[in-house]
């Protein structure tokens, strides 16, 4: 249970539940408490930062495909540190695409900066790339963190969007590290800074309007300038230092500016926020760097087995629709997972409920439809249908964006009995078999996994028939004599077939001696309050014992080729 993050209390109140009562747990909920406590303490006795290293170099002997790189400072410290397993490389390759990369989570003991890389998979879920621990927010450790991260995925494979908050040293390292790769904000940062600078105008719902039309309302450049003018002019913001400083960065926010570059329809790094959460429910300040690495891979863990129940229920059946399933939508019901296909029905729905309006062109094999829904005139969009080649372009520029197709050229297509979406219109990213390959691959051979899950089924088994077997026995001496003797008998050749094997597996092998791994400094990160609480000199003297302390001890620890 300790295992499973359940808090000692409960874990006491759970065995007092199954044995009667307190009385007859045989100790004390403080009792209880205490050893869970020494558990942990026991587990990290070596030294936080150490007992981390060397659980990933254990883990990288017994699964190739795992990767770190660990950075120290001049004293030794765990200064940063970047950990992926084979199945995020797998993931990377095929919706690294689009990256996510937030820096806002620091639950843990020493407040590193504990900055996850997102994606999204062909389920429009939260997909894990990578994870790292950085002991500042200088250029100079994001360009460190970026470079390690190519390395582990392949330097040929590089993002098309990158969506980060907005800081300036991030920023700087994404130019230098990703030169080719758009650099996207979070809109959602930006709208709630803005709240800050409204001023009087944050009850006016027609500047809010303005305001969101910039964002992610324009289609065009030439349509965002028209609109963020209007909104300067009309509300006195021409001088206004902060509309300056935002418009100087349109680039990177505007969704006008950003219709040439695939970003799946993300307009901000909420997903990376998410996954915070996601881990931070089980975390908390006192949280050692260890045990977080244990509160990531369960997460992990958690939401692979989720994909793995979408996939086995995508492949195996057809999504439900309130709309026939006509020829194109029912394609789509074949190839896109649940998850898309209903925001491909959606689009569909919109496409019913449009017109199209031919309009003259000099080309004769290519047509020009104008289309807009029947009750909003002025958001119509121009359509080119190239029939011989069965290509088609919406202003809207959708599919560049998301990978789906508009509404305005599946009304197009159902106008000219388009009975299949055509193959370039459909991204591997989102089809249901995207991954298949990856999983026959990848766990047919992980024989660490195989053989924990029959250690696991074995044990299930063997715990339910002696639980039987005792429970029949209970009432009768003579039976649980019976019992009592067969399970010493059992129990002496067990101790002895396992001594035969720790002789056999106790060789002598050489130690390297490598300089202790020192726990990290706790650091002060940007926002965080300079106060000082008291006793913080007493608690800094005691820290600084217990550095002395671990730096005495000498540590010998397995040494990675990848340190």
């Amino acid at each position: 249970m300790t295992e499973a993050h359940v808090p000692p209390s409960v874990q006491f109140r759970v065995a007092a539940a199954g044995d009667g009562g307190d009385a007859f747990v045989g100790h004390t909920e403080r009792d209880h408490i205490n050893y869970v406590n020494r558990l942990k303490i026991k587990s990290i006795e070596g030294g936080d930062a150490a007992t981390l290293i060397n659980l990933m170099t254990s883990r990288q002997a017994e699964e190739p495909g795992f990767f770190f790189r660990v950075q120290f400072d001049e004293k030794g410290r765990l200064s940063n540190l970047f950990w992926r397993d084979a199945m995020m490389r797998e993931d990377y390759l095929l919706y690294g695409d689009v990256k996510i990369f937030d820096t806002t989570y620091r639950t843990n003991r020493y407040n590193l900066i504990c900055g996850a890389f997102i994606g999204i998979n062909n389920h429009w879920s939260n997909v894990i790339f990578g994870c790292a621990f950085l002991s500042n927010e200088r250029e100079e450790s994001f360009e460190w963190l970026f470079n390690v991260f190519n390395e582990s995925m392949g330097d040929d494979v590089r993002p098309i969007s990158i969506f980060t908050d907005q800081d300036q040293a991030i920023a700087n390292a994404i130019e230098t590290v990703y030169p080719q790769t758009r650099h996207r904000l979070c809109q959602w940062h930006i709208q709630q800074n803005a709240i800050s600078h409204f001023g009087k105008l944050k009850g006016d719902r027609p500047f809010q309007n303005l305001f969101n039309k910039c964002l992610h309302g324009c289609y065009s450049e030439t349509e965002f300038e028209e609109t963020w003018h209007k909104m300067l002019t009309e509300y006195g913001l021409v001088n206004h230092s902060w509309f300056k400083i935002l418009y100087k960065h349109r680039a990177k926010w505007s969704t006008a500016l950003n219709n040439q570059f695939f970003s799946a329809g993300i307009p901000s790094s909420q997903r990376s926020e998410s996954t915070n959460h996601a881990m931070g429910f089980q975390a908390s300040k006192t949280t050692s760097v260890t045990e977080f690495f244990q509160i990531f891979e369960n997460t992990v863990k958690r939401w692979r087995g989720e994909e793995e129940r979408k996939e086995f229920n995508g492949i195996r059946s057809t999504p439900s629709s309130v709309y026939p399933l006509v020829d194109l939508l029912l394609h789509a019901s074949h190839v896109y997972t649940l998850e898309l296909f209903r925001v491909f029905e959606k689009e569909f729905a919109f496409a019913m409920g449009t017109r199209a309006v031919i309009l003259p062109i000099d080309d004769p094999e290519v047509l020009l439809y104008c289309v807009s829904l029947a009750s909003h005139d002025e958001d119509d969009h121009h359509v080119t249908y190239d029939c011989k080649n069965n290509l088609t372009e919406c202003t809207c520029r959708n599919f560049q964006v998301k990978g789906m197709l508009c509404s305005h050229i599946i009304c197009v297509h159902h106008m000219h009995s388009v009975v299949e979406i055509p193959d370039r219109y459909i991204l591997r990213k989102w089809i249901k078999f995207s991954k298949t390959t990856v999983w026959e691959r990848l766990l047919p051979s992980d024989i660490r996994r195989s053989a924990a899950h029959n250690a696991i089924n074995w044990r299930r088994s063997m715990l339910t028939a002696m639980n039987y077997l005792i429970t029949k026995c209970q009432n009768v001496s003579d039976a649980r004599v019976v019992v009592d003797k067969l399970f010493i008998k059992a129990n002496e050749e067990v101790e002895l077939l396992l001594s035969k094997l720790n002789m056999k597996e106790d060789q002598p092998t050489v130690e390297v001696s490598v300089p202790p791994i020192l726990d990290p400094v706790p650091c002060t990160t940007k926002g965080r309050s300079q106060r000082k609480k008291r006793n913080m000199g007493t608690r800094k003297k005691a820290r600084k014992q217990s550095d002395v302390g671990a730096g005495e001890s000498t540590m010998y620890v397995a040494v990675p080729r990848l340190i």
